[in-house]
């Protein structure tokens, strides 16, 4: 039997007392049940720069999740902040670290929703603040029905990794984000793009397995959302 890889699954923290009196880190449960399921453990990543090398040093993956905040957009050259920016400034320096320090050694790398947002930025590219003041006649970005639900669909680009995994050229997607990928990283192709043409996926070729989505698989909805954790997994098992 072959050995499990080992996931490093970043997680989100919170302030609030909402679920408990003091500060606390948590993760939707569904990045873990995703990982688990294709034969990889999750490794639970707090946000301590002191530990990134030893992070990296042990892992076999690392899957950077999504969450309800930004990327200070002074990372990538910008001063003003968009009144819609939600910071987590200390969650931010560690996933840009750490993405920086799995692809310095590289390290299968998916990144999911503000995960490619933090694979692009650590690459030198930057971001859309905001996708209604940018983006003309702009798709509902944001969608009101549930994430466990697709709301509009992406093209994919032939030829690259995205679509050797999922064999389409066109798959429906969820999506949850007010902010996408604005000028690719170094390295950076564009592999996906909505109807309104905003990037909606991206991967480095130069590395074993470089992934981000700006929709959520890890919902389970399609065929191809298992298909990208199957792939990102065989790609930990080396």
């Amino acid at each position: 039997m072959s050995k499990k890889p080992l996931i490093g699954v970043t997680f989100d923290s919170l302030e609030t007392d909402k679920y408990a009196a003091f500060p606390w880190y948590g993760v939707r449960k569904n990045y873990c049940e995703r990982v688990a399921e294709m034969g990889g453990i999750p490794f639970p990543l707090i946000h301590d720069l002191k530990l990134v090398d030893a992070y990296v040093s042990l892992l076999d993956g690392l899957l950077i999740t999504g969450g309800g905040h930004d990327i200070s957009p002074t990372y990538y050259g910008v001063e003003k902040i968009h009144p819609t920016v939600t910071l987590k400034p200390q969650r931010t320096a560690f996933e840009l670290a750490i993405a920086k320090a799995a692809l310095k050694k590289n390290m299968p790398l998916m990144g999911i929703c503000g995960g490619e947002q933090v694979l692009n930025v650590a690459l030198g590219g930057s971001l859309i603040q905001h996708i209604p003041d940018e983006v003309p006649d702009c798709l509902e970005h944001q969608q009101t029905q549930p994430r466990n639900e697709s709301s509009h669909t992406v093209k994919i680009s032939t030829g690259t990794l995205l679509y050797k995994i999922v064999k389409k050229e066109e798959i429906s997607v969820n999506s949850v984000h007010h902010q996408a990928v604005k000028t690719p990283g170094q390295g950076v192709v564009v592999n996906a793009l909505a109807a309104d043409g905003v990037i909606e996926g991206i991967e480095v070729p130069a590395y074993r397995f470089c992934l981000g989505l700006q929709w959520h698989p890890e919902f389970s909805i399609t065929s191809q959302d298992k298909a990208l954790f199957v792939a990102f997994l065989e790609a930990a098992r080396g």
